[in-house]
This record gives structure tokens, C-alpha cells and sequence, in this order.
């Protein structure tokens, strides 16, 4: 039986203090707590779309901003998945899709490809989730994420107009495409996906 890919970090600088652990191949169970309540119900639902395991306890400088938080909890969340998947052998590498949330729609394409790339399209001027959330945060943590992941990430809101049902897209379909580009194929098992041999 193939060892379990799973990673726990804790990171701490003047800004965040974060703990992390994540089982890739889980049920999606999660207890996360970043003091971010917005925040939480979107890492909530990307471990449960994912079906990854993850546990988040984050503490930061919000009464400053929310920004260390999120763009942290991105690095620790990436360097986990980066970790837990190793020499990533027999993983299917890519994920993508088109992903509805009532009136929003979303389109992802994903690599783990062990080269970081971000390319995040959005419509201009979405307002804050609620009064406190900028929606700007939502790229920062797909920037920090992606590039600590080492994954090419791709992220369109093709259209949409409330700013929770886009960023909520955007989560879920990034844990599903994470979970497709992730799965073992028993076929190559042993093999990584790559004629470098290195991914």
C-alpha cells in the first residue's frame, strides 16, 4: 500500500503565525480557523471539492489588513501540496474545467508541472465580499499558492456579477482540478509524468 501524501508545516514570521497540515488523498474533512471568517468558507470548501484533508490554524496582523494572512496561508498551503506529492510519480499532472456558481462561470486549467505560473483574468472593479474581504485578495493567494505549489495555473472568471459566487467558483474549481491533476494512474505509477523524468 502506497504511503499516505500528506505534509504538515508550521511558519511563522512578524506578520502570520500558521500551522498546516493537508492530506492529499482524503475525504475533504477540514477545521480552518484564520480569524477570516470568508477566508475560512473558502478553504473550507476547497478541501471539500478537493477532497483533500486540511487543517488550517492561522493567526496575522488583520487588525492591518488581511493580506499577510492570505498571501501566507497561500505559500504554506502550496509549499504542503508540493511537499505531500513528492517526486509526483503516476499523478495525471493536468486538471481543467468550467465551473458554474449561479450567474458566474469560471474556467481553470492546471499544471503540476514543477514550473510556477499564475496567468488570473478578472473582470475591473469587483467589489469587496461583504465590507471587509477585497477581492483583489483572491489573486494574491492564487499567486502565493501557485508559486509555492510549482504549479502553471490558469483562471478566468468568464462572467459574474456577485463577488462571493466568483471567488467561490474559483475555489472549488481549483480543488477539483487539483484533485484530477493529482490522482494516481495506476498505469504509471512509478513513472513521472515527464519525458525529463522530473517534474
Amino acid at each position: 500500500m502506497a504511503e499516505p501524501r500528506k505534509h504538515s508545516l508550521h511558519r511563522k514570521t512578524g506578520e502570520t503565525d500558521i500551522r498546516l497540515e493537508l492530506l492529499v488523498d482524503g475525504t475533504g474533512t477540514s477545521s480552518i480557523s484564520t480569524e477570516i471568517p470568508f477566508f475560512d468558507h473558502m478553504l473550507t470548501l476547497f478541501a471539500k471539492h478537493g477532497r483533500f484533508d486540511l487543517v488550517v490554524d492561522a493567526r496575522g496582523d488583520i487588525e492591518v489588513d488581511y493580506h499577510h494572512t492570505v498571501e501566507d496561508t497561500g505559500i504554506v498551503l502550496g509549499q504542503a501540496f508540493r511537499a505531500a506529492l513528492g517526486e509526483k510519480r503516476g499523478i495525471f499532472r493536468y486538471g481543467s474545467g468550467h465551473f458554474p456558481m449561479d450567474e458566474t462561470l469560471v474556467r481553470i486549467a492546471l499544471d503540476v508541472s514543477g514550473r510556477p505560473f499564475l496567468d488570473y483574468r478578472a473582470p475591473d472593479g469587483v467589489p469587496h465580499v461583504g465590507e471587509k474581504f477585497n477581492f483583489t485578495l483572491v489573486e494574491e493567494f492564487l499567486r502565493a499558492f501557485a508559486f509555492n505549489a510549482l504549479i502553471n495555473l490558469h483562471v478566468e472568471i468568464v462572467y459574474g456579477r456577485d463577488p462571493h459566487h466568483m471567488a467561490e467558483a474559483v475555489f472549488k474549481g481549483i480543488a477539483r482540478c487539483l484533485d484530477d491533476g493529482s490522482r494516481i494512474d495506476e498505469r504509471i505509477a512509478d513513472v513521472v509524468p515527464s519525458t525529463k523524468e522530473v517534474l
